[in-house]
């Protein structure tokens, strides 16, 4: 019954993703940007920590739920406004896995878990927000962080770079240093880590 209930909320995730108005270009299909990159957040973990909870299993593909339903815009655009916008999502994406679940019927303890994991509560004391903030900045470093520096000033991307460092645990670093990437990305990582 749980892989079955697993499913279902994945289905209902996924359903609510795929109505994000912002598009990706994924192998010549237009995809949705949050359906995608909530897929990526469950490949990675499936990859990263193929025994994870199905709590954690939950909190990753629920990650970023409706993300475009709260603009980066609609907060000043500095640092202030950045972090209050990112607390705010924390909780609405909380939120919303909190509603589907119920839906499917997880029982509070499940549901109070993955909401818990989704605002990253005790990072770098609890495993499971942890492995969560590795495969985030695992899917950053592998789908997103060549896009992201280009647009960017070197002097940005490290500072980047190494915040994201900061905040993963040895095995997303060893995990990190695997992955391809091109001259220059592999070039500003070992920059940022020097």
């Amino acid at each position: 019954m749980s892989t079955e209930k697993l499913a279902k909320a994945f289905l209902l995730f996924d359903q609510a993703n795929a109505l994000d108005p912002n598009k990706e270009n994924v192998a010549d299909k237009s995809i949705a940007k949050e359906l995608i990159y909530s897929l990526r957040m469950t490949e990675t973990l499936g990859n990263f920590a193929p025994n994870a909870s199905v709590a954690l299993q939950l909190a990753a593909r629920s990650q970023h739920i409706c993300r475009w339903e709260i603009p980066r815009d609609s907060y000043a655009m500095d640092r202030i406004g950045y972090l209050t916008w990112r607390a705010e999502l924390k909780k609405f994406h909380a939120a919303k896995a909190s509603e589907i679940l119920t839906e499917v019927g997880y029982d509070t303890e499940t549901i109070e878990r993955v909401s818990f994991l989704i605002q990253k509560k005790k990072l770098k004391k609890d495993d499971g927000t942890q492995t969560l903030e590795d495969v985030i900045c695992l899917v950053f470093l592998q789908f997103y962080y060549e896009d992201f520096l280009e647009k960017h000033p070197e002097e940005k991307v490290i500072d980047i770079l190494q915040k994201t460092w900061k905040k993963m645990s040895k095995e997303g670093h060893e995990a990190a240093l695997e992955l391809t990437y091109s001259e220059t990305g592999l070039a500003l990582i070992q920059r940022a880590l020097a």
